[in-house]
């Protein structure tokens, strides 16, 4: 239910979870990564191209705007990424090369982590206020294309500095010491908002 959801809010945002009963309100600790997935309708078919045949959606537009719309634009603003994953056919799946093994990724993960610690003292996603803007050290062309993006997305303050965070965690992963055009491309490409087509 969408009043479940928007509880998710404050625990996303302020990383911690207020209890309040009668005259007592207590505060618990609550840093945790949320990894949430949905389909893009009720039935699931939304788009779907299954091989080079489109799927039918069972669904009405008004359905399809209730169902999207149990994630409010404040939910939305609070998670980093978005990315639509798109029906593959079997073929695909079955015969798609291996990936780059979990020991690679997280050797480079833990590298970005560790430039990012030596240059602030916190993790990117920690950043707040000013340190965000300070930190990210944009060059000129990133910090237009960025400006560029969430005018033309219609983002908000908050959509904006996630944004930059992931360029920035973007930017260390490439070993670079400062956040490039192309670094902000990426992330703006992760950060897809929800759209009935």
């Amino acid at each position: 239910k969408r009043t479940v959801l928007e509880v998710m809010r404050q625990p996303l945002e302020e990383r911690k979870v207020t209890i309040s009963r009668a005259k007592v309100s207590v505060d618990y600790p609550s840093n945790f990564m949320l990894i949430a997935s949905m389909n893009p309708c009720p039935c699931g078919y939304l788009g779907a191209v299954i091989g080079s045949t489109p799927r039918s959606c069972r669904c009405s537009p008004d359905q399809v705007s209730r169902y999207q719309g149990k994630l409010s634009g404040p939910l939305l603003d609070r998670i980093d990424l978005h990315i639509e994953v798109p029906s593959l056919p079997a073929t695909d799946l079955l015969n798609s090369s291996p990936g780059e093994n979990t020991e690679a990724i997280a050797a480079r993960s833990l590298a970005a982590r560790e430039r990012a610690l030596a240059r602030q003292g916190c993790a990117n996603a920690d950043l707040q206020g000013q340190a965000i803007d300070t930190q990210a050290r944009m060059s000129d062309s990133a910090s237009a294309l960025l400006q560029k993006a969430a005018a033309k997305l219609g983002w908000s303050g908050r959509s904006t500095h996630r944004t930059l965070k992931v360029a920035r965690t973007i930017a260390d992963l490439a070993g670079s010491a400062s956040t490039q055009t192309a670094h902000v491309a990426e992330a703006v490409q992760y950060r897809r908002a929800l759209q009935a087509t």
